[in-house]
């Protein structure tokens, strides 16, 4: 397809009156390992990704896109895209998940946010897994310049980005002495009974000399974060370690991550602190709530479900989590995107009990969370895809691209340490601000 210029791209009204044109075509899998090196440079808005470990999907320009805000958000955008999806003209030569048309998509965590929740089908997207790689190449039916799709636009490896020069960091709306003052709030309340968990959050503002490319962002990523899922929709870009829901073909996965210590790099600490995170009372009990709530959301939608009783220790660059994986079969025909909003927001970025917990929230954080700790990930035609939580992730400012704003957060539960708390926001931290500041990658993936 050829990419039409900005100001002849079809605006969500033309593009919601006519029919997806999609065709997806077998990629040359030596090209398809060069995965984020072939992004092109577009503005943060206009880049799509979702990687990890060398596979996953990227794309971008704008074929199509919805916006929606409220409680109702992500009904409007599963409906919207199951509307796409039913009418779409697609022809797939690769047809597995990820090929035909697709939709990333991010979710602001508060249902009044302004940042709302936006679906975004990219004009191409190149996709890897599992060793085989494939070209999707999206227009819609009114538009003479997609009317016929080629086979390839032109890809190839790009030139490496640049990274951000003059990186200054700023607290955000509360400082690390004031938040430490809400976290002791926040135990105070749990402990007298009004709740068993909460989770808070932070910011850093963030200024830059120039417009921050965010390819630049996602090759740090994946470089040094490589277990994690490398994603972008919208401005949104991160690394999250938190799979909140994978369908596909019929079966449905969650990873449920509560209860965090930071690494030291001397192995042999780090596995007795593995030892100590697994004993511990407090993040056995963060973690407890945690599953609990994700499984007691996909019980509606599943049989067979499996829930192990004691979780494992993920290992990441910077830290290590306690996790459990949840699987279950679909017994309905409830899409990726629906499955998020049943699970959305989980005890893992909100607290038990849930309305007790958003309350707080609101009134200790002091500032709009924006799309962090939301859903974000992608969906197919049919339905399938993969939904993350928008963790260790940024939000590039719309109106100042030179700009992103970080956030990280903590569970709060009644043997929380204020102090200890501050110190763990920090190293959740650690991967964008190291993505921002440190040197480039040493090689393309």
């Amino acid at each position: 397809m050829t990419s039409l210029p900005a100001g002849d791209r079809p605006t969500d009204a033309i593009a919601s009156a006519a029919p997806l044109v999609s065709r997806t075509v077998p990629l040359d899998p030596e090209l398809g390992a060069a995965l984020l090196s072939l992004v092109p440079h577009r503005p943060a808005r206009d880049l799509c990704s979702w990687v990890r470990r060398g596979e996953g999907l990227v794309g971008w320009g704008r074929a199509a896109s919805r916006t929606a805000t409220g409680p109702d958000r992500m009904d409007e955008l599963d409906a919207w895209w199951a509307e796409r999806s039913r009418t779409a003209v697609v022809r797939d030569e690769v047809y597995r998940p990820g090929t035909g048309p697709i939709a990333f998509g991010s979710v602001s965590y508060a249902a009044g946010s302004r940042a709302g929740a936006t679906l975004v089908v990219p004009e191409v997207v190149v996709g890897v897994r599992g060793g085989v790689a494939w070209l999707t190449t999206v227009g819609v039916e009114s538009s003479p310049a997609v009317a016929a799709v080629p086979v390839t636009p032109e890809l190839g490896v790009q030139q490496p980005p640049s990274g951000p020069h003059d990186v200054a960091f700023a607290d955000g709306a509360l400082s690390p002495a004031r938040w430490a003052g809400a976290v002791a709030e926040a135990v105070s309340r749990i402990t007298s009974g009004r709740l068993d968990k909460v989770v808070l959050a932070r910011d850093l503002d963030v200024t830059t000399s120039a417009e921050i490319d965010v390819r630049w962002l996602l090759h740090r990523l994946a470089e040094a974060y490589d277990t994690t899922w490398v994603f972008a929709v919208d401005g949104l870009v991160g690394a999250t370690p938190e799979l909140l829901v994978r369908r596909e073909k019929g079966l449905v996965t969650s990873r449920v991550l509560a209860g965090t210590i930071r690494r030291t790099g001397d192995d042999e600490h780090d596995l007795a602190l593995a030892a100590s995170l697994a004993r511990s009372s407090k993040d056995l009990e963060e973690h407890e709530y945690a599953v609990r709530s994700v499984a007691e959301a996909l019980a509606p939608h599943c049989s067979s479900m499996n829930v192990p009783e004691v979780p494992f220790v993920l290992h990441l660059s910077n830290v290590m989590h306690l996790a459990t994986d949840v699987a279950g079969v679909l017994v309905d025909d409830a899409s990726a995107l629906a499955l998020a909003a049943s699970l959305h927001p989980s005890a893992a970025v909100c607290g038990t009990p849930r309305p007790v917990a958003d309350a707080v929230i609101a009134e200790l954080e002091h500032m709009d969370r924006g799309r962090y700790a939301g859903p974000v990930g992608w969906i197919d035609a049919a339905g399938d895809g993969e939904f993350g939580i928008a963790l260790r992730c940024g939000a590039v400012s719309a109106e100042d691209p030179s700009r992103i704003r970080l956030f990280a957060g903590c569970g709060i539960v009644a043997g929380s340490v204020p102090d200890d708390e501050v110190a763990e926001s920090s190293a959740k931290f650690v991967p964008m601000r190291d993505a921002l500041t440190a040197p480039g990658p040493r090689s393309s993936r």
